[in-house]
């Protein structure tokens, strides 16, 4: 008998419930859980209060169930995350860098892909929704029009209520290579345009156009090519930058719209017979992790991305939980890696520029 009002009394203990704590301290329920889950009303209660709350939850082992405690104030502690795919190479370091803040908050969250389908992301925003998660961050898609929670867009280039957009300065990025590329001597310099799916296709693209008028580039309708699709691989460059060779018109350096197409361009570039950065310099966009073990190493402009999932996630937990009424948008600024892709041009007759554009096998 004796052994089995200890068992017993050892699961009373274990199963203390909230009005236990509220009579331990002679407190109304309300007041307990507020403090207990850091809601915005536990604010207004003074602190010898709280701590005195603080503490009778730690001597009777008080610790609620994630579902009393939704239950109670209407929180899941949980928020969305739309990302083009899983583990692509882009929004991998974002999502690691969510992750990182939201832990030490104990928030989590639910990810899923958008295909850069606007449908998709109406769709998946209401499941969501519907499983109450109280935030969404969106990676690499536009938005453009207001979700029924707050959000954060990664990156976001248009002013929509609700939503708070996250920036890089594309005009000091754009600087910042195109410079790199003259002080090596380079001025005929190809372009690889972002497809119209990415979000940042036509605020890089402006830049880029700006920058090389102000430093007095010429960008040839011939050597400017625009990615089309969204494969998240190094594919999605290598057939436009076959296109760019076929059209025979000499360049001794490409600014690609990011690292993956870069990637699959020095792949072709290679494939046709020349050599990077020898023949053509190849600048890249993002710095993603792969872009420092590629064969070369790639020159690029770095987002610091996983500092952005970071920043994303602040802000939207400031958003949620009432410290900030909605920052508009949130400047991220750029910087500039300089590996193996580039070198300084070495100058050599026109002829032979044109020749080492002829198919691999054709050379002698």
């Amino acid at each position: 008998m004796t052994a089995r009002k200890k068992k017993g009394g050892g699961r009373k203990s274990r199963d203390v419930t909230l009005k236990m704590v509220a009579e331990h301290v002679g407190l109304t329920k309300g007041t307990c859980s507020a403090v207990l889950n850091k809601t915005v009303a536990s604010r207004s209660i003074p602190l010898r209060t709280r701590e005195r709350i603080l503490a009778a939850a730690r001597e009777l082992n008080y610790r609620p169930s994630f579902y009393a405690r939704n239950l109670g104030v209407k929180r899941t502690y949980m928020i969305g995350v739309a990302t083009l795919e899983i583990g692509d190479f882009y929004s991998s370091p974002i999502i690691a860098g969510i992750e990182r803040y939201l832990r030490q908050k104990n928030f989590f969250f639910l990810t899923v892909p958008h295909r850069h389908d606007p449908k998709l992301l109406e769709t998946y925003s209401q499941i969501l929704l519907d499983r109450g998660v109280e935030g969404f961050i969106a990676v690499d898609i536009s938005i453009d029009r207001p979700l029924p929670l707050p959000t954060v867009a990664i990156p976001g280039h248009s002013r929509v209520k609700g939503v708070t957009n996250i920036v890089l300065d594309h005009r000091r990025a754009a600087w910042l290579a195109l410079n790199h590329l003259i002080e090596l001597g380079h001025t005929e310099i190809a372009f690889m345009k972002g497809a119209e799916v990415s979000p940042d296709c036509e605020d890089r693209w402006k830049a880029i156009r700006e920058v090389a008028e102000e430093l007095g580039i010429r960008m040839r309708s011939d050597l400017i090519v625009q990615l089309e699709g969204d494969d998240p691989t190094p594919q999605l460059g290598y057939p436009f930058a076959k296109q760019l060779l076929s059209r025979k018109r000499p360049f001794t350096a490409l600014f690609a719209y990011n690292d993956i197409s870069a990637i699959g361009s020095i792949r072709a570039f290679q494939d046709a017979g020349l050599q990077v950065p020898k023949d053509i310099s190849v600048v890249g966009f993002d710095d993603i992790r792969i872009a420092v073990h590629n064969n070369p190493s790639l020159t690029t402009v770095r987002q610091p991305l996983q500092k952005m999932g970071e920043i994303a996630a602040r802000a939207l937990l400031d958003r949620i939980e009432g410290h900030d009424d909605g920052t508009p948008e949130i400047a991220i600024e750029p910087e500039f890696v300089v590996r193996s892709s580039t070198e300084r041009v070495t100058a050599q007759p026109t002829a032979a520029r044109n020749h080492q554009y002829a198919p691999a096998r054709a050379r002698g």
